[in-house]
């Protein structure tokens, strides 16, 4: 009974209100986490496209079909600083964080192939909300802090290939995994032990993504590509264990008797994930492309379903548009004329639905839009470059005691280019 008393607290207790502090996303105490995208520096400076992207100067993690473009190995790593406004019907709050966005390196192989492997973010968790009750005398009776850490990474491979002329497929395969920690602890008014309810995951899994991309030259110096992705179902396993136990708050915080000390499993199944898209452009000069993403609802099992009775999934999808501009990619006299200038701008509805009001069925939509520009500085050759994104957005809202971000996401990265093997001139 005690367990079930719990189990329907945590939730989404950040309908409730929210105070004191925050160090990431407070949709990120819901399922596995608040997801990340796997995109590039240059691909979220453009409005998150990429799928039909397929040229040197833009570095692509959207379709495994443009690694067969590359021509130079290639080093990527990048950062991010997330800074968030947060509003509810109480208040404001601010919040920001930093993290590692990715690591990676892509290999050519020959003038038809190359391949990819590296290290991402999967989702993350990051959070620390407090929850007053009252009584009708407006007298404070329990207080609630949850807490939590953690996330997934995911390791990937990559390969694509040119079969024909202006026809390239890939495939990319990946494994996650990762560690989530939820923390319940509550103190009622007038009773001298809290209670600390743990949930500790292990989550792993892994999937596939297919990539095609097409390519054909209208005229001179004006190319249309169009691309596609099937990143095929897949299922994350969830296996931990539970502990509830009592805790003393009279000299710091100290465990007493262990309640409950069980282990749970559990599931998070994505079903397939469609992407397509359609660019056009000169390579050198400018480019300008649309994407649209679809996808299934997402399932949960067993713990991640139980401890999250107030999400819900339902079918998601995302419409992105961007592009690029480089004044003179071979200028000599002028260093601003060899950067690349991006822009983008993305709407989406993200699949995620939250019950803010405790009212049976009573589910609310979170749905995202954001804005972005970036630009691509040359470093030493014309490939090497130091990419700067910068994005603007609006997630969630203050109806039905829900929450509002208002985010602005800074990411900084390094493209780094250079030929392994060359021919010898003179022997």
């Amino acid at each position: 009974m005690i367990k079930k008393l719990i189990v329907l607290t945590i939730g989404l207790t950040i309908t409730q209100g929210f105070a004191q502090k925050t160090n990431s996303s407070p949709y990120s105490v819901l399922g596995i986490g608040d997801g990340i995208a796997s995109k590039t520096v240059e691909e979220m400076g453009m409005g998150g496209i990429g799928t039909a992207s397929n040229n040197v100067y833009q570095f692509s993690f959207s379709n495994p079909a443009s690694y067969s473009s590359l021509s130079l190995t290639t080093y990527t790593l990048a950062g991010e600083n997330k800074t968030i406004s947060l509003a509810d019907a109480n208040g404001k709050q601010n919040t920001s964080s930093a993290s590692l966005s990715y690591l990676s390196m892509g290999i050519p192989l020959g003038e038809k192939g190359g391949f990819i492997f590296g290290l991402q973010p999967s989702t993350t968790v990051g959070y620390s909300l407090v929850n007053n009750t009252f009584d009708t005398n407006d007298v404070l009776q329990e207080v609630a802090v949850y807490d939590g850490n953690g996330g997934t990474n995911r390791v990937f491979l990559g390969l694509g290939y040119t079969p024909l002329k202006g026809v390239s497929v890939g495939i990319e395969a990946d494994y996650v995994f990762g560690n989530i920690e939820n923390i319940i602890t509550t103190q009622k008014k007038d009773i001298q032990l809290g209670t600390r309810y743990v949930i500790d995951s292990r989550i792993k899994g892994a999937g596939v993504k297919l990539g095609v991309l097409f390519e054909k030259e209208l005229k001179k110096d004006l190319i249309i590509n169009l691309g596609t992705t099937l990143a095929l179902e897949n299922e994350l396993t969830s296996e931990g264990n539970e502990y509830l136990y009592s805790v003393s708050f009279a000299n710091g915080e100290i465990p007493k008797d262990t309640i409950l000390n069980v282990s749970s499993t559990g599931f998070y199944k994505k079903p397939l994930k469609t992407s397509i898209g359609a660019s056009i452009g000169n390579p050198n000069k400018w480019a300008a492309e649309i994407n649209y993403d679809s996808q299934n609802k997402i399932e949960l099992g067993g713990n991640l379903l139980s401890n999250n009775p107030k999400v819900a999934y339902q079918k998601s999808n995302k419409l992105s548009v961007g592009g690029f501009y480089i004044p003179k990619y071979n200028s000599i006299s002028s260093y601003w004329d060899r950067v690349i200038y991006r822009v983008g701008v993305r709407s989406e509805k993200t699949g995620l639905m939250v019950n803010g009001t405790g009212n049976v069925g009573q589910f609310t939509e979170i749905n995202d839009f954001g804005m972005a520009f970036g630009i691509g500085l040359p470093m030493g050759n014309q490939v090497s470059r130091l990419n700067l994104g910068f994005e603007f957005g609006k997630r969630g809202t203050t109806d039905n005691g829900l929450i509002e971000e208002k985010y602005f996401n800074f990411k900084l990265g390094l493209s780094l280019s250079n030929k392994w093997f060359k021919k010898r001139k003179i022997n």
